[in-house]
């Protein structure tokens, strides 16, 4: 890949990020220009620098964590153009680990391997028998969208990354595709960090199952109401009244069995669909 897009994508990654903010509701917690103060601290004492406020983080620093930590984390230069844009971007603002995650959900079926955020051999092969990386631009923000709507902090932010999302979409095409590429704007939220930590819990099954074993239970005792009508026969009105209990037990626990049944049956099918929005559904 050429060096001046690795810069131009940093110039439109920057665009997105803004300047510092410290929003409560951000799981990155304090952040200037998509540095986290986290990853700030990490760099200087890594270096044998005394920590400071992510607010006085030098140009030089700056570029050099978003070259280290994000771009070469992510291969950017190995990847097609556009790919590399929007696998970046997605790494600034998920952790190169998530983003690479889209990637390989993306381009399945070509790549069989587990979707476990390591840019190996099998990706990089599958990704090299895709020929359509304007295609693959797209499952890739799809599949970034997916994972974003599954966050608990999706309702604060869901406004700034859809359209961060859909900017990221059209300028990795543009470039996938040999056209100039739009600017990248700043739209507040945008800039949130989205981490797999802050991810929509799996609905419990344990109110169907509770459901389900109540009526299948109740069906049981109206089976012993039915004979013990039948036992008492002779004695109509005792005989009458039994059967009218055995009818109001019957659909009672006939509607907690099919609704159990039906939970189950939502449950199972919003785990699924969490499971494939976090690449954690089996290949």
């Amino acid at each position: 890949m050429a060096v001046s897009r690795e810069k131009e994508s940093l110039a439109r990654v920057l665009a997105h990020e803004g300047g510092y903010s410290n929003n409560p509701n951000d799981p990155g917690g304090p952040t200037m220009k998509g540095v986290t103060q986290r990853v700030y601290d990490g760099f200087r004492k890594g270096k044998g620098l005394a920590t400071r406020s992510v607010k006085s983080i030098t140009t030089a620093e700056l570029n050099e964590i978003y070259v280290r930590q994000y771009w070469d984390s992510v291969q950017g230069d190995t990847l097609p153009a556009g790919v590399d844009y929007v696998v970046f971007d997605g790494a600034v603002n998920s952790g190169p680990g998530r983003s690479i995650m889209w990637l390989q959900q993306a381009l399945r079926p070509a790549y069989t391997g587990r979707i476990d955020g390591v840019l190996g051999m099998g990706t990089l092969a599958a990704l090299k028998a895709d020929k359509n990386n304007d295609a693959l631009i797209d499952r890739i923000c799809n599949a970034r969208m997916a994972f974003l709507k599954h966050l608990s902090t999706f309702g604060t932010f869901g406004r700034g990354w859809t359209a961060r999302v859909a900017e990221v979409r059209a300028i990795g095409q543009a470039w996938a595709t040999g056209q100039v590429p739009q600017a990248a704007n700043f739209v507040d939220g945008g800039q949130a960090k989205a981490f797999v930590d802050d991810a929509n819990a799996a609905p419990s099954t344990a109110p169907a199952d509770l459901a389900t074993g109540a009526g299948t239970g109740g069906l049981g005792l109206s089976g012993y109401l039915y004979d013990l009508q039948n036992q008492l026969s002779p004695l109509s009105y005792t005989s009458e009244w039994i059967g009218k209990v055995v009818v109001v037990v019957a659909l009672a626990s006939a509607v907690l069995a099919i609704g159990g049944l039906g939970y189950r049956w939502y449950a199972n099918r919003k785990a699924k669909r969490l499971a494939a929005a976090l690449g954690t559904a089996p290949a």
